[in-house]
């Protein structure tokens, strides 16, 4: 296993190095369909920003197949649709054929999507020996309670479900979500952090260094065979 953190400047550096990062990676692969699970936050944001303006035409966009790590229950075009924010700032603005966007149909019944989502990533992602798909790279963000995708710490038997997706619901809000599993997130061949702000300072250096209560941090069970944390300096100041 290989772990790297890479600690930049600010939020939007972060977006930067990872941006660049994931350019040069694009190049080094060499079959026709590359398989990426997108993530939600703040500093994803600012990465599909950064995508639209800088690589639009750098980067050959039509080997990539998108998915998400996890999305709310929700409407396409409400404000907190992971996809919906991800079309806006992204794909609306780069040329991506729309059979390359796998989105989770976040207004359908949760059970029934859980399901369908499922299907669909088998039907498009590698499989392993293990029968689990994998994806090529999965973006992952934290939370300050170590969650990640929408794997929170009160429903952490997900780290372990032999479901490719299972619905995750907010701990404070209820709201139902859409999630990957901690086996998919695992079986990736290439899996990158991307953590921001004071707050999560703490979290992340037990995360990280595998000390105080890591364990009961759903963020310390994602051990892909190639691991990169982008952290920015706010939330390094713990390591």
């Amino acid at each position: 296993m290989s772990i790297e953190t890479k600690t930049l400047a600010d939020p939007s550096s972060v977006a930067a190095a990872f941006a660049a990062d994931f350019a040069a990676w694009v190049e080094t692969q060499g079959q026709d369909k590359i398989t990426v699970a997108l993530s939600g936050g703040s500093t994803p944001k600012m990465l599909f920003e950064l995508w639209a303006s800088e690589y639009a035409d750098k980067i050959d966009w039509s080997r990539i197949h998108f998915f998400w790590g996890d999305e709310r229950c929700v409407d396409p075009d409400d404000s907190e649709s992971n996809y919906g924010v991800a079309k806006t700032l992204f794909f609306d603005k780069i040329q991506i054929a729309e059979d390359n966007v796998h989105r989770v149909h976040g207004e359908s019944d949760p059970d029934d999507e859980r399901l369908r989502y499922e299907n669909e990533i088998y039907n498009h992602v590698e499989i392993d020996e293990n029968a689990i798909p994998q994806f090529d790279l999965v973006i992952l963000g934290m939370g300050t309670d170590g969650h990640t995708a929408s794997i929170f710490p009160h429903q952490s038997q997900f780290l372990k479900s032999v479901q490719v997706c299972e619905v995750a619901i907010h701990p404070e809000t209820a709201q139902k979500r859409i999630t990957l599993t901690g086996p998919v997130l695992n079986g990736a061949k290439k899996v990158a952090f991307l953590i921001t702000g004071e707050e999560k300072a703490d979290v992340l250096a037990q995360v990280i260094n595998k000390t105080g209560e890591f364990e009961s941090f759903p963020a310390s069970h994602i051990e892909p065979e190639n691991l990169t944390f982008y952290v920015d300096q706010a939330a390094a100041k713990s390591l």
